[in-house]
């Protein structure tokens, strides 16, 4: 029993735990806060400096708000724009660090680096990989910078891993076993270099995405980060199909990813959904627009229900909303003659496409 779709499977386990093990069923998120700050101060000695990693979702936010509790301005937070962004993201994501999180953070635009190191790059584990090593060079440039600053090079790197990405990125940790098969690197974990520099602090790295918001409610981060939908660490590089500098994929992508999740909003569904996101297919269709015929790119929408974002079932939108959402963005994405929604829950999709 170790996913919510198994039949029976919380009863199994209760029944396991409690009726025959006896276990008593004390654990709080409020201990693992407690304990994780220990762990934290156990590790960075009392003059050591910290490099977090923010990407403006739910996990960098709540390991960042826990780092800070525990050593204070000695962690310094940095936000890469990769150009893999959505639709005004670092301004966005900027604001909402000064209005909400109230931690100084500093942003690296790398933008063209990070473009120019994936040109040409179609498969999906090579894409990972490749930004996963990049973004800890940029972390280590960063570094760099902060020493001639502080006197001292900061050695540790905090990163919001979550248990999943360990879980889809190789077999147990410290298992040993073999059978496990990868379903994909993460970027923070099977995509690291190794000749990484940074000791990594993961205060995060055995929770599910719904245990961290409720740790966040408890270090009292706010909603405007607690309910965000989850963002790959990868960006749109798994949502453009093969070579992400193909032709003006991203724009086309940002824009009609835009309109779909407005869209949601303007219905109020944001709330129910666990993700939701467009997709750049590499695919062409032919398509009627204004009485001429157009052979234009077809855009991919998805919509997932979870609980812990180990299995996934695709939202049930109604069809006024879906009509509505492809017509919007048929009408206002030029170079869009096809919207498609996917059906596929997971198993046997993954939620990204990539």
């Amino acid at each position: 029993p170790e996913v919510m779709h198994t039949p029976k499977g919380l009863e199994t386990l209760r029944h396991f735990l409690f009726g025959i093990s006896g276990l008593k069923g004390s654990w709080s998120m409020k201990n693992v806060i407690e304990e994780q700050i220990a762990l934290i101060h156990e590790k960075v000695g009392p003059s050591d400096h910290v490099i977090c990693a923010l990407s403006g979702g739910v996990d960098s936010a709540v390991a960042a708000t826990m780092v800070h509790r525990a050593i204070g301005d000695r962690l310094h937070c940095v936000f890469v724009d990769n150009g893999l962004l959505r639709y005004k993201e670092q301004e966005r994501v900027m604001d909402c660090f000064e209005k909400h999180l109230h931690l100084p953070v500093e942003c690296v635009d790398a933008s063209e680096r990070m473009l120019g190191e994936l040109k040409g790059k179609t498969d999906p584990e090579d894409k990972r990989k490749t930004i996963g090593k990049l973004f800890i060079r940029i972390f280590e440039d960063f570094a760099a910078k902060l020493a001639t600053k502080l006197g001292s090079k900061p050695r540790f790197l905090v990163q919001g891993t979550l248990y999943p990405d360990v879980i889809e990125s190789c077999p147990p940790p410290g298992t040993n076993l073999k059978h496990s098969h990868k379903i994909k690197s993460h970027h923070n974990v099977g995509g690291l270099p190794e000749d990484n520099q940074f000791e990594l602090i993961e205060p995060l790295r055995w929770l599910f995405k719904d245990e961290v918001r409720k740790m966040g409610a408890l270090l009292e981060v706010p909603k405007a980060f607690l309910s965000r939908h989850p963002f790959p660490g990868p960006g749109l590089s798994v949502r453009v199909l093969g070579d992400v500098t193909q032709g003006n994929a991203l724009e086309v992508l940002r824009l009609a990813d835009e309109i779909y999740t407005n869209t949601i909003r303007e219905f109020g569904l944001y709330d129910e959904i666990w993700q939701a996101f467009a997709v750049f297919l590499p695919v062409k269709s032919v398509g009627v627009q204004g009485d001429q015929r157009t052979h234009s790119h077809v855009i991919a929408l998805r919509a997932v229900t979870s609980a812990d974002g180990m299995t996934a079932d695709w939202y049930p939108f109604d069809g006024k909303f879906l009509k509505e959402v492809s017509s919007r963005i048929c009408n206002r994405v030029q170079s869009v003659n096809r919207v498609v929604y996917d059906i596929t829950s997971k198993p046997p999709g993954t939620i990204e496409w990539e």
